[in-house]
């Protein structure tokens, strides 16, 4: 029974990791496509009334769609945590937990922290750079 446990646990964890990669990536595609857009919307040269609600929608768009992103890689982040605790135990109690490092909890909180940091950086390149251009214009 141990067995089935543990590679349940482990096969959450892949599909975990494979989910939060999915997540960062599309996020990464999704404001570069978004600056992409905003830029041409925003240039000086060839400006219409309507290009304000455009870039409006869009940065209204980047916020939203980027905070949900952050909020399920703060539930993978939890979801991981919660995994990867109850792998520990279940080494504890076999005897096997000299095998792996209880510090890989912290390490994994800290990429964590870093995929999140990486998506409120790009998250922001979209919306104040076209707004900088759009302002002065």
């Amino acid at each position: 029974m141990i067995k089935e446990i543990h590679a349940h646990i482990t096969n959450e964890l892949q599909q975990n990791a494979r989910t939060d990669t999915v997540f960062v990536l599309s996020s990464v595609v999704l404001n570069l496509v978004i600056l992409a857009i905003n830029w041409g919307v925003a240039s000086p040269e060839q400006q219409r009334s309507s290009d304000d609600f455009i870039l409006s929608l869009l940065i209204a768009a980047v916020l939203i769609i980027n905070f949900i992103i952050a909020k399920a890689l703060l539930s993978g982040r939890d979801m991981r945590h919660k995994l990867l605790s109850g792998l520990i135990r279940m080494y504890q109690d076999n005897g096997v937990d000299k095998y792996y490092d209880s510090s890989l909890l912290n390490s994994y909180g800290l990429r964590y922290k870093f995929f999140l940091s990486v998506i409120i950086i790009i998250a922001v390149i979209p919306v104040v750079p076209p707004l900088l251009v759009r302002i002065m214009s």
